[in-house]
């Protein structure tokens, strides 16, 4: 049977702890919102005693945000407890989080206080919580670290104040996976009323086993987890949200358990919080690093193409990816190469392929990554192009704030001159509508930019501009000392080599045909 595992997101309350992470209570709104969506069902805020701004976060979450239950942190005293309680009273479902250290090193130099007065106020903390909400969740906190015997005792004590969650937090990263299997497998079998209450873990990643000690709690009884997006926290962070809810996913055969992410929401989701908070998710990140869904090794691209499932265990689409990236470099392989030629709309004869291939070959040894304007560039050097099917003869536009844009222009081709006018929402726009209704082609201007060759008032400008047409991008380049002349000899050099380079034109005709 499959267990549904409680999804406990803390990135705004431990997460918010990693250095320079300091979120505005407007920012914290935006990812709860995101968190919502994602799926997760618990949102801790924050720590409303610790701030006036994380109390105001936890109350703009608790009155915004529906469907996760919102949790607030609290120390085992009662102005942390009121604070908490008055900054959730606002949430449709709300959960009271209260904390006290256990572990003799905590007892003994922060706390001062014997295992009696733990046990004490420990269970005063819990039933003072339950007076503002029936969800109450516990923490011992340092609970890798104290006697399993005494840990047991807390644990049954809180249940019976009335505790719905014991969370187990290895707060220092100190547990071995083995070692924390075991502690929880000993909370499960010795605690007797442990079926009263669901047994959370939180795991920080101090040497780098936050995830894997949070699966072998998993395997061994724990029905929730407590993680944040990018694995962020305090120290070297906490168990990583995306790692957790995906290894569930992709190895349900072995952990029998589920979620209820939207796993298709986790790259957006990552994305924000990296944003928000400045820290860069590292490249080689699990899940959700820039080069988790890429492929360099020629080895791997030529497996990736034959069948997906060869290199990859998962598919990008499910965590929100379009597509896995076949990197060109210099450990690249034909099969890679001639794949994304296709898709620039290239397709050569092989000695072509032969000479372009050694040609990026010797590209590849010079720079980390080759892109498409690298490739294309190389194409253009070595194919042969027919001559250019239009030539601009002139350009007139008229525009102002009270004029409709408008703009004429003649071309030739093949000896004849075509002329033709279009409006436009500005010159450059209405000279490119223009172009189009000559051409009778309508390409997707995805990218335009302007800079100055020379300077001066008569200073010479170049445009560059990418067009895409069924699935082919082209660049075009065109310059004058008129910013609007060399505007349109740059989209005309574009629609010229999607017309006129022969490899090009023979591909675009077929993707036409089956693509009306």
């Amino acid at each position: 049977m499959v267990r549904r595992i409680t999804i406990f997101d803390t990135t705004l309350r431990d997460g918010e702890q990693c250095p320079g992470a300091s979120l505005t209570p407007v920012q914290k709104l935006e990812i709860a919102k995101q968190l919502a969506r994602l799926g997760v069902d618990v949102i801790e805020g924050g720590f409303p005693i610790a701030s006036p701004g994380d109390a105001q976060a936890v109350k703009m979450i608790a009155q915004s945000v529906k469907g996760p239950v919102i949790a607030a942190l609290a120390r085992s005293l009662s102005a942390d407890i009121d604070a908490a309680a008055s900054a959730l009273s606002l949430a449709q479902k709300r959960r009271i989080h209260v904390f006290l250290a256990t572990s003799p090193i905590h007892r003994k130099y922060k706390l001062r206080k014997a295992q009696e007065e733990i046990l004490r106020q420990a269970v005063w903390a819990v039933k003072y919580a339950r007076r503002y909400s029936k969800d109450v969740e516990f923490s011992p906190e340092d609970a890798s670290r104290t006697e399993p015997e005494f840990l047991h005792q807390v644990v049954e004590a809180v249940i019976d104040a009335g505790a719905t969650t014991v969370n187990i937090p290895d707060t220092v990263g100190f547990a071995i996976p083995d070692q924390f299997a075991k502690l929880i497998r000993g909370i499960m079998e010795r605690v007797s009323n442990i079926d009263r209450a669901i047994i959370s873990v939180h795991c920080h990643n101090d040497l780098g086993l936050a995830v894997p000690n949070s699966l072998a709690a998993i395997a061994n009884g724990a029905g929730q987890v407590e993680c944040t997006l990018n694995g962020i926290g305090e120290r070297a962070g906490n168990a990583s949200l995306e790692e957790i809810v995906m290894t569930l996913k992709v190895r349900r055969d072995f952990y029998q358990a589920s979620t209820g992410v939207d796993t298709t929401q986790i790259t957006q989701a990552s994305r924000l919080v990296s944003t928000l908070t400045g820290i860069i998710v590292q490249p080689n990140k699990a899940i959700v690093g820039q080069n988790a869904f890429r492929h360099e090794s020629g080895i791997h691209q030529d497996g990736l193409l034959k069948h997906r499932a060869t290199y990859e265990i998962m598919r990008p689409q499910d965590v929100g990816l379009r597509a896995s990236q076949l990197v060109l470099g210099k450990l690249s392989g034909r099969h890679a190469f001639v794949k994304r030629l296709s898709g620039l709309g290239f397709k050569l004869s092989k000695t072509e392929l032969d000479r372009a291939f050694e040609r990026f070959k010797e590209l590849a040894d010079k720079k980390k990554e080759v892109f498409d304007e690298d490739l294309i560039a190389i194409l253009e050097d070595e194919l042969p192009v027919t001559q250019q099917m239009y030539k601009l003869v002139y350009v007139h536009t008229t525009s102002g704030n009270q004029t409709l844009p408008t703009a004429t222009i003649k071309l030739s081709k093949d000896g004849k001159e075509l002329q033709d006018a279009a409006c436009g929402d500005g010159p450059v726009d209405a000279c490119y509508k223009t172009i189009d209704r000559l051409t009778k082609l309508s390409p997707e201007l995805v990218d335009y930019s302007l800079r100055g060759l020379t300077k001066g008032k008569d200073a010479q400008g170049e445009v560059v501009v990418k067009l895409r047409h069924r699935g082919i991008e082209v660049t075009g380049r065109g310059a004058s000392t008129d910013i609007i002349e060399a505007s349109a000899k740059a989209y005309l050099s574009a629609v010229n080599k999607l017309l006129s380079t022969p490899t090009r034109r023979s591909y675009l005709g077929r993707r036409s045909a089956l693509h009306p």
